[in-house]
């Protein structure tokens, strides 16, 4: 910020917190001056903005990258190696994890701001063996996974069609060790079709115009994109921008002898991508009853692994289980074209993902110990297309997650800072809580996906009914039928609006559910899993729980921002469009963003480095205050005549509240700098040598009584701590006080990284030395605690709303004692597991813990029990013992009455007289333990809402039942007919309506 105070008169503001005035003209036309002098970096805060320049700037060679390395944020001019240096610097210092978030339209240089950043460490990284690998790794997947990943759009010839999360493993010496990639919401849809002027995937371009004449023709492929359905839907296939047989030698030699394995597997990988070419080349044609049959079976011949008659067969005739017999159903041309496509998708999605798994087992880390990270996410930016359709759907709603996360993020981190200096706290005047249009679009997603699974005749226009019913009156969505009249005349009938954060965004529904159904039929996937291709459906959700855990782990680290801009859509050099750029700050939330920094105060230092820097400026403070920074900062401001209300003195720094406060002091310490250097000057041209050797002679005084000083107190302090070891088991005194203190400190730091993850972890605790014994027993208390309260804390709304949305879905108006549940928070565990029992069962991932009461099967005696939910199945546990293991497989239905008890009973398959029956318990957290069993082990359909008797299996054959009836205080007993008699207790109303009636 002190370089950005010195040019900001020549280049602009090199940080927009510095602006006088934080309007959107004055923001643009501080961007403006910067771009024309091909300065494209700018500050908010930490948070990094870059306008693509859309040319070569000689700003990243080696010598730049040593410039910025070890240097302080706001020393030297903003750029993309500073924010990499101190995130790796702060990562260092503080031995924690960072990630780092690049977001931007299509082609406003995203992808090139990772690459600049992975170059960076590279080279400002210590060099290793080791390094180089993982290095090398991370930088040649990236022609791979562009290739495989990338499409031209209407926006950029080289456009990200998949979102990507990238982590880079550190040690503590802050050597790179490893990496890992997470891929988002691969663009699927794109391999079966494109909008005009668009591409598929780079891979199938650069295969057919750039691979070797042999390698076509054992795929059976020719010369020619136009040859194929898959790749000529956008009318574009050969762009003179785009040199496909140039790439296609750059991702073969990046294959060919990449270091992640996969020189053995390349004739297969390409043997995919051609399967899925001809695969798009079978056409349908309908017989004489309607049915589709192949109108050319040529292609058949050339799918991979698969046999043609059962590829024929899987894509014109559905199998359809009737009891014990299998039907085959034949299809009309269209549901044959939704299967072929469908099966493209499932193919290519597949291939995907198996690349990102193969690069990430070559870079994975073996080394057990405890790792540092920072992540780099480069995700596509808010999308706004004339039409607007399920992907920008999909993308948009991501943005809104992220936008919701950064404000959050960037606030607590301002207000956490005020706290800690004991200032005022920002006004929470920015909304950070849930986004509305967040909550609209997770109940749009789950009603399309019902929409897509439930019977019927299900279409786009259906879906779209349906969001009209459930949120006709919400003030964020409106369609053409819910519009007034001016507003209907923007919207076609299939569309439906959404007001996000960044604006009103029109999107077309038509498309919606094929788009999000990646459904196969039952033979289809028969024909893939020939292929090793596993299914997945429902896209919508996918994409929800890809987000969440996306959120889960930037959560848990520290943040910083990189906002990357288009200068202009043409890409030419030295074109500043305006209304582009303003279009994108607004999408960005870069306004919200400095507005939130600029809350409070524009300014903070710590008192030394501000009064180091302006101490000139007072007498009180040159050439030396010999007091407490503080209250030498406190002089030297009242010297210069601050008012109360434009600073602040913190418990380390100093706030100063508007830049024209800031820009004064700064004019002044100029003025200043130059009548010093013009003293200096005239004194030492009167008498050089004099003043020469005068300089010398206290420079080398100082630095003598540094090293004596020096040298004195390492005496003493190597004294002191073998005095202390010597000392150590005896009671505190001035001889051991430092060592013990040193022990505290030694353990306390040793603990702090190595703290327990989960609370269900026991065992990682590190012993204490005996000073710290009881110490120790208390952190360890507090820090479970801690991370129970955490647990809690983190639960997003958006998990909440769909742990209860679940629960309304089994439970809503079918048991009475469900309307008191919904106000009441889930937790994650009720009770601590044993040591002994986690030991067994931890390996299944022990998802959840309750109390229960037991019934016995033979005379229902009440036995309490712990009941643990693991992935697999559920656990009856007594102290230390495991007495009984419920699969979830053999779990073939639930069952609880519509009463206000908390009784369940677990209907257990039972087909041997040895086996135990059915399972009844008592729960005090009923509707939390089944919603959790529910999710975990996918059971919504199997719950039962009983109204009266429940009957149960006690074994094989022998069956019995529990009754429910009323009385003045509850109980559960065995009665006379042999039944478990489960007594509610009748409230104060109804003994009043029993009166009356």
């Amino acid at each position: 910020m002190e370089g950005a105070l010195t040019a900001r008169d020549r280049v602009g503001i090199q940080d927009f917190v510095l602006l006088d005035e934080t309007t959107d003209a004055a923001f643009l036309s501080n961007l403006k001056k910067r771009f024309s002098r091909d300065l494209i970096y700018t500050y908010i805060g930490t948070l990094l903005v870059s306008v693509n320049p859309y040319k070569e700037l000689d700003i990243y060679n080696k010598k730049q990258m040593e410039t910025y390395m070890g240097i302080n944020f706001f020393e030297l001019p903003p750029h993309i190696y500073a924010l990499a240096d101190n995130a790796y610097q702060t990562m260092l210092t503080e031995f924690d994890n960072h990630f780092i978030l690049i977001s931007g339209e299509s082609g406003a240089g995203k992808t090139e701001a990772s690459k600049k950043i992975l170059q960076y460490y590279a080279v400002s990284c210590p060099s290793t063996t080791l390094l180089n690998t993982v290095r090398d790794k991370m930088l040649m997947s990236n022609p791979v996974l562009e290739a495989f990943g990338n499409a031209k759009t209407l926006k950029n010839d080289n456009s990200s069609r998949f979102g990507k999360y990238m982590d880079i493993q550190f040690d503590s010496q802050g050597d790179a060790v490893g990496g890992h990639i997470l891929n988002y919401l691969l663009e699927k849809s794109r391999v079966v079709h494109q909008n005009h002027g668009e591409r598929n995937f780079h891979i199938f371009y650069q295969l057919v115009e750039g691979g070797e004449d042999d390698l076509l023709h054992q795929l059976g492929l020719e010369r020619d994109a136009q040859h194929y359905n898959y790749l000529t839907q956008g009318e574009c296939a050969i762009v003179s921008s785009i040199n496909d047989r140039n790439d296609w030698k750059t991702v073969k030699n990046a294959l060919l002898s990449s270091p992640h394995g996969f020189f053995h597997s390349v004739q297969h990988l390409f043997g995919i991508v051609s399967s899925v070419l001809h695969l798009g080349n079978i056409r349908f044609e309908s017989n004489s009853k309607g049915q589709a049959v192949l109108a050319n079976n040529d292609e058949l011949r050339w799918l991979l692994g698969v046999d043609a008659r059962s590829l024929q067969e899987g894509l014109t005739y559905r199998k359809i289980e009737a009891r014990h017999d299998q039907v085959l159903s034949p299809f009309t041309v269209d549901h044959a074209i939704y299967a072929r496509d469908a099966l493209a998708k499932a193919i290519y999605g597949q291939t995907f993902t198996w690349l990102v798994n193969r690069i990430n087992e070559s870079m994975e880390n073996k080394d057990p110990s405890r790792k540092t990270v920072i992540g780099l996410l480069d995700i596509y930016g808010f999308e706004v297309f004339y039409v607007n359709s399920f992907e920008q759907f999909c993308i948009n709603y991501c943005n809104e997650k992220l936008q919701q996360l950064f404000i959050q993020l960037t606030l607590a981190s301002e207000q956490e800072e005020y706290e800690a200096e004991g200032i005022e706290v920002i006004p929470n005047h920015i909304h950070t809580g849930v986004s509305e249009v967040v909550l609209i679009v997770v109940l749009m997603m789950i009603l399309q996906d019902e929409e897509c699974l439930r019977p019927g005749d299900a279409t786009d226009l259906t879906f779209l009914e349906r969001l009209e019913d459930k949120m006709g009156n919400h003030p964020h969505f409106v369609t053409h039928k819910l519009a007034d009249k001016m507003t209907r005349k923007t919207l076609e009938r299939g569309d439906f609006r959404l007001l996000h954060y960044a604006g009103e965004v029109t999107y077309c529904v038509v498309g919606f559910l094929d788009k999000n159904n990646d459904l196969l039929y039952r033979n289809i996937k028969d024909v893939s899993l020939q292929m090793n291709i596993f299914i997945f459906f429902q896209v919508a959700t996918q994409f929800k729980s890809s987000l969440l855990k996306l959120t889960e782990i930037l959560m848990a680290k520290e943040a910083w921002y990189i906002r990357c801009l288009k200068s202009n859509e043409s890409k030419q050099p030295g074109q500043f469009d305006e209304a582009l750029i303003r279009h994108q700050v607004k999408y960005l939330g870069l306004m919200e963003h400095l507005r939130v920094r600029r809350a409070g105060f524009a300014y903070r230092r710590k008192f030394d480095v501000f009064l180091k820097r302006y101490k000139p400026l007072c007498p009180a403070t040159w050439p030396h205050w010999r007091g407490e920074p503080a209250d030498g900062v406190e002089v030297l401001v009242q010297h210069l005549g601050y008012l109360p209300n434009e600073y602040k003195m913190g418990r380390t720094k100093i706030f100063i509240r508007h830049p024209r406060t800031l820009y004064a002091t700064e004019d002044a310490f100029e003025k200043c700098k130059h009548e010093l250097g013009e003293r200096t000057s005239a004194v030492y041209y009167q008498c050089p040598v004099f003043a020469t050797t005068k300089i010398e002679t206290c420079w080398r005084g100082v630095q003598a009584r540094k090293e004596r000083e020096k040298r004195a107190w390492a005496v003493k302090v190597i004294k002191k701590f073998i005095k202390g070891y010597m000392n150590r088991g005896q009671a505190k005194s001035s001889d051991n006080s430092e060592y013990l203190a040193f022990v505290r400190q030694n353990y306390l730091n040793r603990l702090k990284n190595h703290l327990p993850k989960t609370v269900l972890d026991k065992t990682s605790w590190l012993p204490p030395p005996a000073v710290l014994t009881e110490t120790s027993e208390i952190l360890r208390k507090l820090h479970y605690r801690l991370m129970v309260r955490k647990y809690v804390r983190g639960i997003t709304a958006q998990r909440k709303i769909q742990l209860k949305l679940v629960t309304s879905n089994i439970f809503k108006g079918k048991k009475e004692s469900y309307p008191q549940s919904v106000a009441q928070p889930f937790m994650d565990t009720r009770i601590n597991i044993n040591m002994r029992v986690l030991q067994m069962i931890r390996n299944e991932h022990i998802k959840y813990s309750v109390p229960v009461i037991k019934y016995d099967r033979n005379g229902f005696k009440p036995r309490p029990r712990q009941l643990v939910l693991t992935q697999t199945a559920a656990y009856v546990i007594e102290e230390a013992k495991i007495k009984q293991r419920v699969l979830y497989t053999s779990l073939k239905g639930i069952s609880v009455s519509n009463l206000t008890d908390g009784i369940i009973v677990f209907h257990i398959t039972c087909e041997d007289p040895k086996q135990k029956g059915d399972l009844v318990m008592q729960c005090d957290h009923l509707f939390e333990f089944l919603t959790k069993l529910c999710v975990i082990a996918n059971k919504q359909n199997a719950v039962k809402v009983v109204q009266g008797s429940i009957k149960i299996e006690i074994q094989a054959g022998k069956e019995s039942a529990v009754d429910f009836s009323t009385g003045h205080e509850p109980m559960v007993y065995k009665a006379k007919n042999g039944h478990l008699m489960v007594v509610r207790r009748v409230s104060t109303l109804e003994n009043m309506d029993e009166l009356v009636s």
